[in-house]
């Protein structure tokens, strides 16, 4: 789908005239461009409405987590201007709104690019694991005492036991023709029921508590600073709402532990690096440890697991679908998907004496 970015762009309050946009990164859900005035650099984003389906609601918990961030660090004082990177600055349109609807009926907004830093899809030391999982641990602790409740920009995002019936329905249904495709997939997910419900029985039972929660930790979510390394700004903030903090680790640990990408073709090279899950917990407890319960701390290599299996089931429920949320971009993408975080759950479940035990001696 091809856009008039220079004609987008004219919806916003941005400082300068247009100059060049490219489209830019690997999300799976929106489109985003990288966009060039004479003055300023943004990143402009597309949301999805067939997947975020009421982006005013989105964009309210956008503006009201980039908000109180920014209210942290005023009240931190801290005199560094490095500190406005650490969260993402928002462009109101010309209707004062933190979005821009075009005339085909396209939800925009616009932010201010975070320069001198990077995303990484493989992260390529266990100090870049640390770096990403303090900062995601710091925005969780950033957004502790934030009032209110934000709204829920996707219903069940992170309900395993839902995705499962989800997957079970389209098993049933098998509308293109593909479940003889999944025999050993759909095995190995099936196994393992009893355990897709442990989390929602803990928070149920009052031992762990819904805290506000980025939800999408891929490691390519937070930028990298190029010169010293530390994660700076968590970014991709369209899930951020009520969750688990176990949600939020147990996606770093299946985005950032192995060395193959999540669509790797060959096998043989994914699977769970330690020193990189050693690196996800120190990280991450060095500053969400400071709000997080003993039992909380104590599931958190269990969440690991969890979260591989729940996006594996999630790809697959969409290959027998028809390939109807996540982008593909050759045949049999979500079942190549699908098999690497079945892969990576084999490595988890391998390692996992291991990962609790290092896991109690912190």
């Amino acid at each position: 789908m091809e856009f008039d970015i220079a004609q987008i762009s004219r919806g916003f309050m941005l400082d300068g005239n247009f100059v060049t946009a490219e489209r830019y990164g690997t999300g799976h859900i929106n489109d985003t461009f990288k966009m060039s005035t004479d003055k300023q650099t943004y990143i402009l984003q597309r949301i999805n409405t067939s997947i975020f389906r009421e982006p005013v609601k989105l964009m309210e918990n956008f503006v009201r987590v980039s908000k109180h961030i920014e209210s942290k660090i005023a009240a931190e004082k801290a005199v560094n201007p490095a500190t406005r990177r650490r969260f993402l600055q928002v462009m109101n349109s010309y209707k004062n709104e933190p979005y821009f609807v075009d005339d085909n009926g396209n939800f925009w907004r616009c932010y201010i690019f975070v320069d001198e830093a990077r995303t990484y899809d493989v992260l390529e030391k266990s100090s870049q694991a640390f770096a990403a999982a303090k900062a995601f641990g710091a925005f969780q602790n950033d957004l502790a005492d934030l009032p209110g409740r934000l709204h829920e920009t996707i219903a069940n995002f992170h309900n395993t036991p839902s995705r499962f019936a989800d997957l079970k329905a389209a098993v049933a249904a098998d509308k293109c023709g593909r479940l003889k495709d999944v025999a050993p997939e759909l095995d190995f997910i099936m196994a393992r029921e009893a355990e897709y419900s442990l989390l929602l029985n803990e928070l149920a039972a009052g031992n762990v508590f819904e805290r506000t929660t980025h939800n999408d930790t891929k490691l390519n979510n937070v930028l990298i600073d190029d010169v010293t390394g530390d994660g700076i700004c968590v970014i991709d903030l369209d899930t951020v709402m009520p969750g688990l903090p176990h949600y939020d680790f147990g996606d770093m640990v299946r985005t950032g532990t192995s060395p193959a990408p999540e669509d790797e073709l060959d096998l043989s090279k994914v699977g769970m690096r330690f020193e990189m899950f050693e690196a996800l917990l120190r990280g991450f407890l060095s500053t969400a440890g400071n709000f997080l319960n003993a039992r909380e701390k104590e599931l958190l290599p269990f969440s690991g697991k969890l979260i591989t299996l729940e996006i594996g089931m999630r790809f697959l429920t969409d290959y027998l679908s028809g390939d109807v949320y996540f982008k593909i971009h050759r045949e049999k993408h979500n079942l190549d998907r699908c098999r690497t975080q079945i892969k990576l759950a084999q490595s988890i479940e391998e390692q996992f004496d291991a990962m609790r035990k290092l896991n109690d001696s912190l």
